[in-house]
């Protein structure tokens, strides 16, 4: 049996950097070395940006989908919409969400694994290799993201859950593939991390034990040195002047900095608001989640990093939801397979409910955040739900998925929009990621299985 060659996700940047500890600096244009940018200098850049917070994005990830009977959006806009009873947690923000219906990766959809061939291809839309001796997806787009903005933040992205990678193997294939949601390349997951002790130090940090009152230009400097023996002589001229340049924004954000004024768009916080978490894994679940949910805020806050994932449980989880009330004895897992029986039913949507919540949770803490005339969540891409629509049937034909923020004003929330009966070609879920990317300054031809961005986003 043959299988299609997965797709190259990854356009190659047409942007050299200088690098070094913890930093990627975009360079100019520069006759003497191939595949450089467009010829912006760091003044012009910065006159775009510096007025405005960046555009963030970040995933909140459950296992084992819903109950379709509970997902759904119908009614009229904004606070007119009716949510069913899964999305109860987010009557408080129907103005700030949009509500996805019909959303669907086709690989999902043809693969014969029920589980691990429908969850690590949830944000590429790549086809699953269910060879054991082949672990291959495709680069998820929230690494594409990272890779093209990351050298923007200190953390180019962060990979966040709550149950750690599983080795075993499940109807012969890795556990891998029910563990990772992220994807560095078609055959390296991201490092997903689940301490909330290591990631607040990372984020404390620079993302890799660098000084955080270093230049940028001190952490590049060897590299820079040694570009200029192999750069024809006017672009040497042209790379100290941008050196220089840099040079001069720095001493001025320092300035301002000193004279406790803004100068452009600062982040809200310097410095963590929060008290390191303890060393050990959390045991309380709740509690878990709500650290790491806290820890995206603040990451986004100090801008550390512009781009998260977390996954709240792994597919085919065996986390116990006996912490939610009138949830007894049951593992995930067995509540989301449970054969329509009313009892398991009634239970299962208090886990969906639960998931949901924790979503609320992260909308309505970065809606109290203001960053100067608009609030984080304004500023912010927020994307909830998971990778099948009906748990217990394994059903991928869509996916239930919700938005929120407004992207820097490039959405337009409190909307329900209704891709099912567009046609397949027009409700692919990586025509919503290509627009995603879109609006983080990422842009592609063409991402997974399309061209296409989603319309009326």
């Amino acid at each position: 049996m043959t299988h299609p060659k997965p797709r190259r996700t990854v356009q190659k940047s047409r942007r050299n950097f200088l690098r070094g500890a913890g930093v990627a600096l975009a360079l100019p244009w520069m006759e003497s070395v191939p595949l450089f940018g467009a010829d912006e200098s760091v003044s012009k850049v910065a006159a775009k940006v510096a007025n405005k917070p960046p555009t963030r994005f970040a995933l909140v990830y459950f296992s084992n989908g819903v109950e379709p009977e509970h997902w759904w959006a119908k009614g009229g806009n904004g606070s007119n919409m009716q949510l069913g009873p899964v999305l109860e947690a987010l009557n408080p923000h129907r103005e700030d969400i949009t509500f996805l219906r019909g959303l669907y990766n086709e690989q999902a959809v043809k693969s014969t694994s029920p589980h691990l061939g429908r969850m690590p291809n949830m944000l590429s839309g790549a086809w699953v290799s269910l060879d054991p001796a082949d672990i291959r997806v495709g680069t998820s787009f929230d690494q594409v993201l990272a890779r093209e903005i990351g050298g923007a933040t200190a953390v180019p992205s962060l990979a966040l859950g709550i149950e750690p990678n599983e080795l075993r193997l499940e109807d012969g294939l890795s556990m891998i593939y029910g563990s990772c949601l992220s994807w560095a390349t078609p055959t390296k997951p991201a490092t997903k991390e689940i301490y909330p002790a290591r990631t607040f130090d990372l984020l404390v940090g620079d993302g890799s034990g660098r000084q955080l009152d270093r230049s940028i230009l001190d952490a590049v400097l060897q590299e820079a040195n040694s570009l200029q023996t192999r750069i024809s002589s006017g672009d040497r001229r042209k790379l100290d002047e941008y050196l220089e340049s840099i040079r001069g924004i720095e001493k001025r954000i320092e300035h301002a900095s000193k004279q406790e004024r803004l100068e452009g768009w600062r982040p809200t916080l310097a410095k963590p608001n929060m008290p390191r978490p303890k060393d050990e894994l959390p045991q309380d679940v709740p509690a878990h989640m709500k650290l790491m949910l806290d820890l995206i805020v603040l990451a986004f806050q100090m801008d550390k990093t512009r781009v998260v994932t977390l996954m709240l449980n792994n597919d085919l989880s065996q986390m116990n939801f006996k912490f939610v009330e009138g949830v007894k004895g049951a593992l995930h897992l067995d509540l989301t397979h449970n054969g329509k029986a009313p009892a398991a039913e009634a239970m299962y949507l208090k886990t969906n409910q639960f998931h949901m919540a924790q979503y609320a949770y992260l909308i309505e803490r970065l809606k109290s955040i203001d960053e100067g005339g608009q609030s984080l969540l304004d500023s912010s891409i927020l994307l909830g739900g998971s990778n099948l629509f009906d748990g217990d049937q394994h059903g991928a034909d869509q996916m239930p998925l919700v938005l929120a923020g407004k992207g820097n004003g490039t959405l337009k929330p409190g909307r329900i929009l209704d891709y099912l009966d567009k046609g397949d070609d027009n409700r692919r879920a990586c025509s919503l990621y290509l627009s995603i990317m879109d609006r983080m300054g990422v842009k592609l031809d063409r991402f997974g299985d399309t061209a296409q961005r989603l319309a009326d986003l």
